[in-house]
């Protein structure tokens, strides 16, 4: 057994991660921390009570940490860079669920604020899997993608040589997405019957989204990307929008390139939420007009957008086998 703990538990990634491990064969929950502690599982999640014993949850206290192997952050972004480099120091592997290790520094500083571990940044593997994979399996951080940058590049990069010009990204997220703290947004009067995007071709994405496609593809395409929030629980659908430099048949760029990835789904129409909500899997479409390509992609936010994708990275950097308790069914009808 490997001893894994949880800073952050109180949101929906936090459940979501309990929600794998609980059923993981290798991977033994010791310890689960929110910032102020002394409550038990059962009374912030009611939903897993009789599901899996009623553990205390702890404040963030480095006696229980050194315990661990493994350490999934899911707190807030800013907070996972205050405490990371204590726990690496131990010799803990971190997988950070926050934005606190995505991007370069200079971006970071643009975009959230003035990064104070700029040592374990530059240190940091991206956890997006099927682009990463030979890197995530050596390394000590994981920096794991955001849901809209994973929906995203997923369906991108397999393209983007492929692409000249501009890159139009529609995207729309169940409201799971903006996170347990209700707020204006989010208020059931205003979300429900109710569809609008927020932060258009500002949204701190965009430039994760840009930033790692030039990574992963070596060519610089500029991204334009507008989320939407959408009255539904859990999911996210994204529609891609490019300009080809060349004929190509575009299901046949997609299943060359995915042929050894078992999450990543080859659809042969336009995918849709339910079919891969309470799943691991990404499900891709694509299709040409002439020189106008269309890219069209769906995930469940929470699980392939954030918990799922950091479970598989973690059993990555233990070499065990990558689809260990990764979820495969979907929350159908």
């Amino acid at each position: 057994m490997i001893p894994v703990g949880i800073i952050g538990i109180s949101g929906y990634t936090g459940l979501e991660l309990i929600k794998l491990l609980i059923n993981h064969p290798i991977f033994k929950i010791i310890y689960l921390a929110n910032k102020t502690g002394n409550t038990t599982l059962h009374k912030i999640h009611k939903s897993l009570f009789l599901a899996t014993k009623d553990i205390e949850i702890k404040d963030i206290n480095f006696d229980y940490i050194k315990q661990c192997e493994l350490i999934f952050l899911a707190l807030p972004h800013e907070e996972s860079m205050k405490i990371t480099p204590k726990i690496l120091d131990l010799n803990i592997k971190v997988v950070d669920l926050s934005a606190d290790y995505r991007l370069s520094e200079e971006n970071f500083n643009k975009t959230y604020t003035q990064h104070i571990d700029t040592k374990n940044l530059q240190q940091a593997q991206y956890g997006l899997i099927e682009w990463n994979r030979n890197n995530i399996k050596n390394a000590n951080l994981i920096a794991n993608p955001g849901c809209y940058p994973t929906a995203s590049l997923l369906g991108i990069l397999p393209f983007a040589k492929y692409i000249d010009g501009s890159i139009f990204i529609d995207a729309k997220s169940g409201v799971s997405g903006a996170g347990k703290t209700p707020n204006n947004n989010t208020h059931y009067p205003n979300i429900n019957d109710n569809i609008f995007s927020y932060q258009p071709l500002s949204h701190r994405h965009q430039i994760e989204i840009s930033e790692k496609c030039s990574y992963f593809s070596h060519k610089n395409l500029k991204i334009n990307f507008v989320p939407h929030l959408s009255p539904f629980t859990r999911g996210m659908l994204v529609s891609i929008f490019a300009k080809l430099n060349s004929k190509i048949n575009p299901i046949e760029v997609l299943q060359e390139i995915y042929k050894n990835e078992k999450y990543i789904r080859i659809r042969k129409e336009p995918v849709d939420v339910k079919s891969v909500c309470g799943t691991h899997f990404c499900d891709i479409f694509a299709k040409v007009d002439g020189d106008d390509l269309y890219i069209n992609t769906s995930i469940d936010n929470l699980l392939r957008g954030a918990s799922s994708q950091a479970l598989a990275c973690a059993n990555l950097i233990f070499d065990i086998d990558e689809d260990i308790a990764l979820p495969k069914v979907a929350y159908v009808p």
